[in-house]
């Protein structure tokens, strides 16, 4: 059978959002982002789909609605703005889609549904979505999946979303089997990509290197620094300041400090979000807010040298190597830390092995390809280099970063480097990293203080010295900045 179209000219757009909740939005990216990490690109990926929409509102006369789940339309409003918010119903996918359009039949004549998951769905798709409704009962966005990000009917056709096997590879065939069945004539979009489990996270990068979620006129940063803090009011300032430089975003990834750490982040022009605690997992939440083709980690008590962004771009471009770190130098005196540093210089030389205090970066594209960093307790940044090496070279740069010696002072030199060092035996052989941490907790005077309450004077001081005089370098080469 063949839909007659409807006598009122109308088009209507619904999109099928879900509130942007840690833990309950893009489950499937939790284990690369964390559940903050999945929930901040999830909130993202709504925004970029409300955006593709008003482009499409803007060149013809097109009804957008918000059908919300997950959430109550006050917040969405307070997260999207004011827009027709719609609450979805009772229901499977189906049942749910099959009563929008049935909704949005009382007063178009054309409806399209679309969710928030497809970052290659762009305005032009829509008006083509819109335009095959002329002379076609249904068009489909075929997803590389095998389901679908669009469908739009001219009249309701109910028999399509009943008992079908949502979320599996046959959801597209099925339907066009259905609407073959029922002598509906159908048009096919491009096939496009969905962003729903972590080897996608690369399609999301490829539009954003694409500059699609840029504001007009501005390109997407060249390199974004990640810095996970908790409780650094006293350094974060300082890191912040060495790290601001021109083409790069500063992501603050805060996992619940109660010193003023993320007001002082936001005053110092970082870009500042929340993460549930531990490092990994705050690295994995900026590392999603990110928008940079190149990330860089860096540690809140440790302060990156002049000119360090121009050393990680030309790095990065060198055949073979997929990631990079900056050599170390503590800032702390004696001879004890001196020889730390040497050992630290060894390492790299022979075994291109160095540690997350030494500043990470590497392509975004292969962080999310490599799945971020692991759900351990501790070395997971030991973790994440060893899985790079199986793709290419790790290189370390002869420049250092300053890091603070308040560990070493906490603990004692010898103390902490024999932790450490055991620490990384244990886990090249084997012993699970939560067994390593309680032994680490255990053999440590600093327990548990990856933060400490207090500074080391010295430290604190000289780290807000050299940040003043990168900056003062960084400004003086570029007023802008």
């Amino acid at each position: 059978m063949r839909l007659e179209p409807q006598a009122i000219v109308a088009e209507r757009l619904a999109i099928f959002a879900r509130f942007p909740a840690p833990g309950r939005a893009k489950t499937r990216l939790i284990p690369a982002l964390g559940p903050e990490g999945a929930a901040c690109l999830h909130g993202e990926m709504v925004q970029h789909t409300l955006e593709t929409a008003d482009l499409l509102a803007e060149r013809r006369p097109t009804a957008i609605e918000i059908w919300y789940t997950g959430g109550d339309a006050c917040q969405f409003e307070a997260a999207f703005g004011p827009r027709d918010y719609r609450e979805q119903p009772e229901g499977d996918l189906g049942a749910r889609m099959g009563q929008a359009f049935e909704a949005m039949f009382e007063l178009a004549s054309a409806a399209v549904i679309i969710g928030t998951d497809c970052p290659g769905l762009d305005a032009r798709t829509l008006e083509e979505a819109f335009d095959s409704l002329h002379s076609h009962d249904v068009v489909l966005g075929p997803a590389r999946d095998g389901g679908y990000y669009l469908i739009g009917l001219r009249a309701s056709a109910p028999v399509l979303f009943q008992n079908m096997a949502w979320g599996t590879e046959v959801v597209l065939e099925e339907t066009l089997r259905r609407a073959e069945a029922m002598g509906l004539t159908v048009h096919r979009l491009g096939v496009l990509d969905d962003v729903d489990v972590p080897a996608d996270l690369t399609v999301w990068r490829h539009y954003q290197a694409l500059g699609r979620r840029a504001p007009a006129g501005e390109s997407p940063p060249l390199l974004s620094v990640v810095i996970p803090t908790l409780n650094e009011a006293e350094r974060i300032t300082a890191t912040i300041q060495s790290a601001r430089c021109e083409g790069v975003e500063i992501i603050v990834s805060d996992g619940g400090s109660v010193d003023g750490t993320r007001e002082i982040a936001a005053r110092a022009c970082a870009r500042v979000i929340c993460s549930s605690l531990g490092r990994g997992p705050q690295m994995n939440a900026g590392a999603g807010a990110a928008r940079g083709k190149n990330l860089l980690f860096l540690h809140a008590d440790t302060i990156l040298p002049d000119g360090y962004r121009d050393e990680v771009l030309n790095a990065l471009q060198l055949a073979g190597v997929v990631m990079g770190a900056f050599s170390l130098r503590i800032d702390s005196p004696g001879l004890l830390i001196r020889g730390v540093e040497q050992a630290v210089r060894a390492r790299c030389a022979l075994f291109s092995l160095p540690y997350g205090d030494q500043a990470f970066f590497l392509r975004s594209a292969l962080f999310h390809d490599l799945g971020g960093f692991a759900a351990i307790p501790l070395l997971e940044d030991l973790d994440l280099v060893r899985r790079a090496r199986r793709k290419g070279r790790v290189l370390c740069l002869r420049s250092p970063v300053v890091s603070s010696g308040r560990r070493w002072a906490a603990a004692g030199t010898l103390r902490m480097t024999l932790i450490n060092q055991l620490c990384a035996l244990g886990f090249h052989l084997g012993v699970a990293p939560a067994r390593l941490t309680a032994w680490r907790d255990r053999l440590s005077s600093a327990r548990k203080q990856r933060v400490p309450s207090h500074s080391h004077p010295s430290d604190h001081q000289s780290a807000l010295r050299q940040a003043e005089t990168m900056r003062q370098a960084n400004e003086s080469r570029n007023p802008q900045t």
